[in-house]
C-alpha cells in the first residue's frame, strides 16, 4: 500500500483499509463479504475500502501468469481496534485478526461453499460467530470436515454477544 494511503489510515480514526485490485486475467483482490465503511477509487483497476473496528470481512486473492493460476487464497478477517495486536496481512492496513486462512483452490472453493451455505440460511456472514470461522480454519487445515453453522448455533452466538459484549 502506498505511503499516502498509509498516512490516510492514521488520520481515519482506526479504520482498517483493504486495497482491492483487478487486472484482467492476471490479478484479482476482491471482497467476498463485509460491510464497507468508506470507499476510495484510486483508478480503473484499484480501490481502497475501509472497515470499522471489529468488522468481519473476507478477502480473496487470485493471481495467474501465462501458465495458469499461481495464487488462490481467502482470508476471513476481523478489523482490529486501535492499540490491539494484529497480524500483517497482504493488502490490509494496518493488519487484522485472522479468523480463517485458506490457500489453494480446493480449500478456497470449500470456504466459498461454506459461506454460500450460511447465506442460504439468511444469515449475513459478517454476523457469524468468530469462533466458527476459527473452527472452519482448523478443520480445513487438517483436511477434516467442519461442522455446519446452524440457526441454533447462530442464535446461541447472538445471545452470548448480548450478555457479554
Amino acid at each position: 500500500m502506498s505511503p499516502l494511503i498509509m498516512q490516510q489510515t492514521l488520520a481515519m480514526g482506526g479504520l482498517t483499509l483493504v486495497e482491492l485490485l483487478w487486472v484482467e486475467k492476471r490479478v484479482e483482490i476482491w471482497l467476498r463479504f463485509g460491510q464497507i465503511t468508506k470507499e476510495q477509487i484510486i483508478d480503473d483497476k484499484r480501490r481502497v475500502v475501509s472497515f470499522a473496528p471489529n468488522s468481519i470481512f473476507a478477502v480473496v486473492h487470485w493471481a495467474a501468469n501465462d501458465y495458469g493460476t499461481t495464487l488462490s487464497q481467502i482470508d476471513i478477517l476481523r478489523a482490529v481496534t486501535p492499540g490491539e495486536p494484529y497480524v500483517a496481512v497482504s493488502d490490509v492496513t494496518p493488519g487484522a485478526d485472522i479468523l480463517l486462512h485458506g490457500s489453494r483452490w480446493p480449500k478456497v472453493q470449500k470456504v466459498l461453499q461454506i459461506i454460500d451455505a450460511i447465506e442460504a440460511l439468511a444469515i449475513d456472514p459478517i454476523e457469524v460467530a468468530p469462533e466458527h470461522w476459527r473452527h472452519v480454519h482448523n478443520r480445513l487445515s487438517v483436511n477434516d470436515q467442519p461442522r455446519s453453522y446452524t440457526l441454533s448455533r447462530h442464535e446461541a452466538w447472538l445471545r452470548r454477544r448480548r450478555i457479554a459484549p
